[in-house]
């Protein structure tokens, strides 16, 4: 972390985030040449110990520090440290702005760099007078997915309608997706109630009489597993369609327990389905 004095006071203090060196200092010297008070770190982890322990007014941020969306990491916590921050993304990827909504959705303005160094100055001004705008809804994924179960339950029929292998066994809708709720339900709590990396999933008793169910009802083993895989691409569709409310510095998180609850669920279901497969092949005897 560095502290770069200023030629004279300034009330306006910015935080300067960019693990480019080189980049860095430039646009420290443009920063204080423009009245600003500036802090700088070179990574994320810098950036949220100044933002845990000083106030700003403007945040500037790489978005690749190096992996892709780190920046977003650091616009969430000013977001949460300083609410009326001004918050502006930068990267060299001209590609990025295909994913400008979903940036949007927390930061005030996008650059592509070096291009716009010139104009930051003005920017930031700018931005300063028009203010940030109504406050982001934020919502934790958990909070997402239990009030939207209803609807990413109709997404995922409508993919099972259109799958041909799955569609094959006839039911109607509402016996093929009698398994959700309570699986939802136990999502929802497995997010709210993290478990540690690695750690041995839940037992869930309805996920164990899913897997009878579905062996009485003629599933096969690979149909489950689609039905499964289809689940959790409803489950993210869902998530991409409130990215505008997605707190991103949980994301990640998330969608690992996520995939994890729903692999668990998957596998339980079928260790029933398999022991009640055995059972029906053993010989009656007389």
């Amino acid at each position: 972390m560095e502290t770069h004095d200023m030629p004279e006071t300034t009330d306006t203090r910015l935080l300067l985030v960019d693990d480019d060196n080189d980049l860095r200092e430039t646009l420290c010297t443009i920063l204080e040449h423009g009245g600003f008070e500036v802090r700088s770190a070179a990574n994320v982890n810098e950036a949220l110990k100044l933002i845990g322990s000083e106030q700003f007014d403007v945040l500037v941020s790489d978005l690749h520090m190096p992996h892709d969306g780190d920046g977003l990491t650091v616009v969430s916590a000013m977001r949460h440290a300083n609410p009326k921050a001004v918050t502006i993304i930068f990267s060299a990827h001209p590609e990025m702005k295909a994913a400008a909504a979903a940036i949007l959705a927390q930061t005030d303005d996008i650059l592509v760099k070096p291009q716009a160094v010139g104009n930051l100055v003005a920017l930031i001004r700018s931005k300063m007078k028009t203010g940030t705008g109504p406050a982001r809804v934020v919502s934790s994924i958990a909070t997402i997915l239990e009030e939207e179960t209803q609807a990413t339950i109709k997404d995922w029929l409508v993919r099972i309608d259109a799958d041909r292998l799955v569609i094959s066994i006839p039911m109607d809708n509402v016996k093929r997706a009698a398994h959700l709720p309570q699986l939802f339900s136990d999502l929802v709590s497995r997010l709210r109630s993290p478990l540690a990396l690695g750690s041995r999933a839940l037992v869930s008793p309805a996920a164990a009489k899913h897997g009878l169910l579905r062996r009485e009802q003629g599933y096969t083993a690979a149909m489950m597993v689609e039905e499964s895989r289809m689940l959790q691409v409803s489950i993210f569709q869902t998530l991409q369609n409130n990215l505008h409310r997605v707190n991103f510095s949980l994301v990640l998180v998330g969608v690992m327990a996520i995939a994890d609850e729903v692999d668990s669920q998957l596998a339980q279901a079928m260790t029933s389905y398999v022991a009640e497969s055995k059972v029906d092949s053993e010989p009656i005897l007389a």
